[in-house]
């Protein structure tokens, strides 16, 4: 017979109050690792994969769109499921940077391999099934990377490390689609994509090098791996102690449930809204995420500072306030056409990073010593118990949009369901204290 663990103790000193200074060296060591596996999120969930799988080459553009929002839900439910299993098994055997360079290789492999996707209706499910199990094998890692930030950044610095390292990852992104340019040209086919996820893969094996050269696995004595009803009753321990010691952190991970979902629906269907909705060609795409990049990447570094000045909720509540009202704005004002997208689509990218690198040094400056793992896997598993909000909304919105207009094409609805988690999110954070109201204590 199992019986429930007692809640953790989770007073004492945070993990960032025991870090050290770091080097510049070492923080532009860790963050290639964003720079690296970058290529995922933007090139493939984002601006040019989706986009072909949701192509006419696949079916109507309804059918595709649809598909893929239940098949990203899907992925975000077993992210929920694996989570407390793989996050707990990391913080107890002490293997975080171990795992985490498994992962980051499986990343590399699964993005390789999405170069047998043909353009043919038979291959949807096998993009689909690649693209999910690529999803949740992104975000287990990143739980894991999270967790190493307090060998670089301290409570003094962590705002502009996390945000340096949201920055890097979209300057990599942006040199990515810039070489798709260079080599294939704007006006990219199904065989160019197709070759551009080998290079994805190879870029992620190659440029996240650095990050392993400079993070290493803190000795600690090794615990037995848990299984799943034992890893969920730890889990249900770890909320108890931060009900008990920090009430504010839980509400935290509540509305960063919401507003994360929010934030990743904005890219996963931004560029297919560019190619559906506002008719931009796969070049077009290409040249506006680049561009989307390079702004993302400047605002968010920018934004990292002013975390540090004036504390991370402001940062995600500027951010989410911004994108909520040009989400609005590009859904009424959709009949535009591409000039519509380009300006409201651009002025999105600026407040989404902030908002992501924000959330995480929110939560890196409350993390107790010895449970960066732990804390991190909570964060990962509370946003992902909700991850198929955004595309259940999405396509839902679609559904909507079809009833109430009676048009074939009705993507642009999917925007107002984006807009409605993101409002939730916005809303759910409003009463949470900042970080310095509610430490462990």
């Amino acid at each position: 017979m199992t019986t429930t663990p007692p809640a953790p103790d989770l007073s004492g000193p945070t993990a960032l109050d025991q870090a050290p200074p770091s080097s510049k060296r070492r923080v532009l060591a860790w963050s290639m690792w964003d720079w690296g596996t970058q290529p995922f999120n933007t090139v493939i969930t984002t601006f040019v994969f989706s986009v072909y799988l949701t192509s006419s080459a696949f079916g109507s553009e309804n059918y595709t769109s649809k598909r893929l929002a239940i098949a990203t839900a899907i992925a975000g439910l077993f992210v929920a499921l694996l989570a407390p299993v793989l996050g707990q098994n990391s913080d107890r055997s002490g293997r975080t940077v171990r795992n985490l360079r498994i992962q980051t290789w499986a990343l590399a492999a699964l993005s390789a391999s999405l170069y047998f996707v043909k353009p043919e209706p038979a291959y949807l499910w096998l993009g689909l099934i690649l693209l999910g199990v690529g999803s949740i094998i992104s975000e287990i890692a990143g739980v894991n990377y999270n967790a190493t930030i307090d060998q670089v950044a301290n409570q003094q610095t962590v705002g502009r490390v996390s945000g340096f390292g949201w920055g890097m990852g979209y300057l990599g992104g942006i040199l990515v689609l810039l070489l798709m340019v260079a080599i294939f040209s704007a006006d990219i086919d199904s065989d160019g994509i197709r070759l551009t996820m080998i290079l994805c893969g190879a870029w992620t094996m190659i440029f996240t090098i650095p990050a392993f050269l400079v993070l290493k696995d803190k000795p600690r004595p090794p615990a037995p791996a848990v299984g799943i009803v034992r890893s969920y009753q730890l889990v249900w321990a770890s909320i108890r102690g931060l009900w008990q010691t920090s009430r504010h952190t839980v509400f935290f991970l509540m509305a960063s449930a919401l507003f994360r979902d929010g934030l990743a629906g904005v890219f996963a269907f931004g560029a297919v809204l560019a190619a559906g909705t506002f008719k931009l060609s796969a070049g077009e795409v290409i040249i506006f995420g680049a561009v989307a990049n390079i702004l993302a990447g400047l605002s968010t570094m920018a934004f990292g500072v002013l975390d540090d000045w004036l504390g991370p909720k402001r940062v995600i509540m500027i951010s989410l306030g911004a994108l909520v009202v040009l989400g609005l704005a590009i859904f009424v004002l959709h009949s535009g056409g591409k000039s519509v997208f380009w300006t409201l689509g651009l002025a999105m990218t600026a407040f989404v990073g902030p908002a992501q690198a924000a959330s995480r040094s929110f939560l890196a400056r409350v993390i107790p010593e010895g449970k960066n793992g732990e804390i991190f896997g909570l964060y990962a598993t509370t946003g992902r118990v909700v991850s198929f909000l955004s595309p259940a909304a999405f396509a839902a919105f679609i559904v909507i949009g079809e009833w109430v207009t009676g048009q074939d094409n009705t993507q642009y609805w999917g925007i107002l369901g984006i807009a409605l988690v993101l409002t939730a999110g916005l809303a759910v954070m409003i009463p949470v204290k900042e970080h310095t109201e509610h430490s462990f204590s």
